[in-house]
């Protein structure tokens, strides 16, 4: 089924993926998969945390739905497609490797992209602008780990939403919107990136890192965050005239079959 979805893909002139997190238990790895091999593009930007090396310092975790994920991406730069990859804080050993190639595949810092109407973005990953991250890396860390027992939790509700036949959908998600600190805190961070935006005279940025997927006007500036493949399975595309979207890809299938393998799914589908 994966060779129909390629004869007939969905086709955009740039996509934009963050926090994949790769090696992390907690990643949608067969979203992942299928959303690469229902797609192309003349640019894929992978804005950080594609990899997670924070979670497999507790212990190796690398599945083959991570293996074919990882190969989707490199067979998609053999094939001609430009991967630029901009590293985050969950693989910021690959900031080491600036202007390196890995196969196809080029590192870079950050990218100023340019749209088909003109428009100049910041693509980076943002954790530069996260004053937890930046100044006091330990509380970061400890943080990431109440998250991943949060999202292990969100695993075992998801399992028994299926058993009732209900769609996808994240507990972490859920309270981030409604927990006033995160909200303070997400609200935070978009000002911070605007602003830089607006330091460099460009007209928006592309950014990752906070999980959570948006696209909204910031004081004049135009700001697009990704999401992840951990929560919200969302993608950031542009299309051939220039327009962005947002793609929450998990809305692309029927409720019954959010949980199956995405053979299974992309059989019951066609």
């Amino acid at each position: 089924m994966s060779e129909i979805k390629r004869m007939h893909p969905l086709k955009y002139r740039s996509i934009f993926l963050s926090d994949i997190h790769l090696g992390f238990r907690g990643c949608q790895a067969r979203f992942v998969l299928d959303f690469l091999q229902s797609t192309q593009c003349k640019q894929l930007y992978l804005v950080g945390d594609i990899v997670d090396l924070w979670a497999m310092k507790g212990g190796l975790y690398w599945p083959e739905l991570h293996n074919q994920v990882a190969r989707e991406i490199f067979d998609k730069a053999r094939c001609g497609t430009e991967v630029i990859f901009i590293p985050g804080n969950h693989d910021g050993l690959f900031r080491e490797h600036l202007g390196a190639r890995f196969g196809d595949v080029v590192v870079r810092d950050e990218v100023v992209h340019t749209t088909a109407d003109g428009r100049r973005f910041l693509v980076l990953h943002g954790d530069k602008f996260d004053g937890v991250v930046q100044n006091s890396l330990w509380l970061a860390k400890l943080g990431s780990h109440a998250y991943d027992h949060l999202l292990a939790l969100n695993g075992i509700l998801s399992w028994v939403r299926s058993l009732f036949g209900l769609k996808y959908w994240s507990l972490a998600g859920y309270l981030k919107h409604k927990v006033k600190d995160a909200v303070s805190y997400i609200g935070n961070y978009e000002r911070a990136v605007a602003t830089e935006a607006q330091h460099r005279n460009l007209d928006g940025m592309i950014c990752g890192h906070i999980h959570h997927a948006e696209m909204r006007e910031v004081e004049g500036i135009s700001y697009c965050n990704c999401g992840d493949w951990v929560e919200s399975c969302t993608a950031l595309v542009e299309h051939h005239d220039g327009r962005l979207e947002l793609l929450r890809w998990t809305d692309a299938y029927p409720e019954t079959l959010t949980t199956l393998e995405p053979a299974v799914v992309l059989a019951q589908a066609s």
